[in-house]
């Protein structure tokens, strides 16, 4: 499956987020707790060079808790300042102003000799598409400041966000890179909805998915009346599933099409169990078959 993604608006946001840099304090990048090495933008490090850094790892409720440990504890090594959350019921999200306290402790104490105390901590919220941005500054603000949705690129440009007399953020578009190199990676983000089902076949994602299920997460078979099969492919678990949900199309045939699309939906909006596609120690992230 090759899989490449990148708009116009992409190459734009590349320099917006350049050259806004030098108006920011920190840099608090969001990625996906289930995949946080595919959601992670390599040209962000690149851009954002020695500016003080939050890793965020939200939607930290639909992944393993085990392995939200582990991922943490691996960006804290890395020199991160870490904080997890779940932007969409707002877990976590009131400990990011002591976060980008504690990632700015030099710089804050700088202001204070210089007698700066009063300037507020001004943070630009950067991550790949879908990833959670807004939701996670709506939280911040407690206000519908910035527009969300549960698909890529509904942020096109930069918003400015007060949240009190002490943080400011500055919302910016998701952004990917021009191709992925690892086909693990694409599958991942096309998993969690980072890269849009439109540009790609979502029976042939589905397969995919369901084949990794079946290898690494059977018990998340269940929910479709299902067990692991080592000797079914994905496709197979496919057509299964929408037998057991009564799919069906003219001649008995069993709705694929139908039965991909709400294995995805409900994959994305938390209803399987929780677990995570990749781990610290696969050096490339894991997710194709």
């Amino acid at each position: 499956m090759n899989i490449q993604w990148y708009p116009g608006h992409m190459t734009k946001t590349r320099r917006m987020i350049a050259e806004d840099l030098g108006h920011v304090d920190l840099v608090a990048e969001i990625v996906d707790a289930r995949i946080p090495r595919s959601s992670r933008n390599p040209d962000i490090d690149e851009l954002v060079g020695s500016k003080p850094r939050i890793l965020i790892l939200n939607r930290a409720d639909q992944a393993d808790p085990e392995m939200n440990r582990v991922w943490a504890e691996y960006f804290r090594r890395s020199g991160y300042t870490v904080l997890e959350t779940s932007a969409k019921d707002g877990k976590g999200v009131g400990q990011f102003a002591a976060a980008a306290r504690s990632a700015l402790k030099d710089k804050l104490e700088q202001w204070q000799a210089k007698a700066q105390v009063g300037r507020p901590i001004r943070a630009m919220i950067v991550g790949v598409p879908n990833v959670g941005k807004s939701t996670f500054i709506n939280q911040i603000a407690r206000r519908k400041s910035a527009k969300a949705g549960d698909r890529p690129g509904v942020t096109r440009g930069k918003q400015w966000v007060a949240v009190d007399a002490t943080l400011d953020l500055l919302d910016t578009p998701g952004i990917l890179w021009p191709k992925f190199e690892d086909e693990a990676t694409g599958m991942n983000l096309a998993f969690t909805g980072a890269v849009k089902d439109e540009i790609m076949d979502v029976e042939t994602l589905a397969c995919h998915f369901m084949d990794l299920l079946n290898r690494r997460y059977p018990a998340a078979l269940g929910r479709y009346k299902l067990e692991a099969d080592p000797a079914a492919q994905g496709w197979e678990l496919l057509e299964r599933a929408a037998r057991k949900r009564g799919f069906l199309i003219s001649g008995g045939e069993a709705d694929t099409g139908r039965m991909a699309r709400i294995l995805l939906d409900e994959y994305r909006a938390g209803k399987l169990c929780r677990f995570a596609l990749e781990a610290p120690e696969d050096g490339a992230a894991e997710g194709a078959p």
